[in-house]
Parts: C-alpha cells; sequence; structure tokens
C-alpha cells in the first residue's frame, strides 16, 4: 500500500505549523513535538534534514528553533519528501529500483498501467505546494 512514512507525516506536519503562523516567527522542536504529540528525536532529526536543504532556517540559543526559508507557495510537497526520504514515492517497487531486481519485469502486464499512475502520482506532488495544505 502506497503510504507516506511517519518522517514525512511530521515533516509536513510542522511545515503547515510554521506556514500558519506569521512569516519568520520561530518555533522550536520541542514545542511542535508537544503540539502534535509527535516523538521529538524523530521530529528534531527531520527539521536538520529540511534545514540543511534550505526549507527552513535554524537559529540557536536561547531563543533560537526553527522557521520557514521560503514562502509556502515556493515549496513542493514532492521536494519536501525527497529531502526526508531522499528518494520519491512510488506505487510499485520496479519504479523505485528500476526493474532489474524483479523476476517478471519484461513480461510484467501491470507494469505500464501502473507507470501511468506513478506519471500522475508524480505530477499530483509536485503542483501541490505547501500553501495547498495550510
Amino acid at each position: 500500500m502506497l503510504q507516506l512514512s511517519k518522517k514525512v507525516e511530521y515533516g509536513l506536519i510542522a511545515l503547515r505549523h510554521m506556514a500558519m503562523n506569521q512569516r519568520g516567527q520561530v518555533f522550536t522542536a520541542k514545542e511542535i513535538a508537544a503540539k502534535y504529540d509527535v516523538p521529538y528525536e524523530l521530529l528534531a532529526k527531520v527539521l536538520q534534514k529540511l534545514s540543511k536543504a534550505g526549507v527552513i532556517t535554524s537559529t540557536q540559543g536561547i531563543h533560537g528553533g526553527y522557521a520557514l526559508a521560503r514562502k509556502p507557495n515556493e515549496l513542493q510537497v514532492s521536494h519536501i519528501i525527497s529531502i526526508i526520504e531522499e528518494e520519491k514515492p512510488t506505487i510499485a517497487e520496479c519504479y523505485a529500483e528500476g526493474g532489474e531486481d524483479c523476476q517478471i519485469f519484461n513480461v510484467c502486464t501491470i507494469r505500464k498501467p501502473l507507470g501511468k499512475m506513478q506519471q500522475n502520482l508524480n505530477l499530483l506532488l509536485e503542483n501541490t505546494t505547501l500553501e495547498q495544505i495550510v
């Protein structure tokens, strides 16, 4: 079953939280984790990845935390997922790994229809921005 990982879910929850508030406002990982009852350690790791990729900024110190680095309408959900998971979501194993490991790749009767579904999924995620999920 196609499903977003908890890391992606928590990352999107945190980004949505930041997007719903005043631009430039800073939030700590602990604050967001407590508000949405998500594991702090996992959320902190996800926020670090997003910070390294330039999606959010990280401010150190007593009044430090995270803030969006870009406007919500400039952040594609596909890009966010790729940063957190380091790969794009796929509907079949052969689209994730290229088919070399699939024993029936050359005779598979559902590969082409699934390929069309994969293209539609890619387009949906590329055309959906953080602003649209706020």
